[in-house]
């Protein structure tokens, strides 16, 4: 993704932020650790991207945000338990690079499956 459209792309998820009423809607949902505002190590994910964080423009913008955060912040950080990324982390770290996430903030496994 080039960087021009990095910026369109965070410019329209603003702006359908800011028109959403801020509004989460329900599914899988990224365990950001928001109780451990600045966590030393990361948990596994234990679901699945929903469509909250999958469906393009229909998309929930403060949760795509919150991933966007989440992983830019902390991403390069090990696992709590010392083990690699499980196959539901790899979805997440995909997710994250495939909206424009710097693969250098997740681990080299993020986009290899099992």
């Amino acid at each position: 993704m080039t960087h021009r459209r990095k910026t369109r792309f965070a410019a329209a998820l603003l702006t359908a932020f800011a028109v959403s009423g801020c509004a989460a809607s329900p599914g899988g949902s990224l365990d950001a650790q928001s109780a451990t505002p600045s966590p030393t190590c990361l948990v596994h994910q234990k679901k699945e991207p929903a469509e909250r964080y999958t469906a393009g423009s229909e998309a929930d913008p403060r949760s795509v945000l919150e991933m966007l955060h989440y992983y830019t912040a902390n991403g390069t950080k090990a696992f709590c338990d010392g083990k690699p990324p499980t196959r539901t982390d790899r979805q997440w770290m995909t997710l994250y690079t495939s909206l424009g996430g710097r693969r250098s903030h997740v681990p080299g496994a993020a986009t290899r499956t099992p």
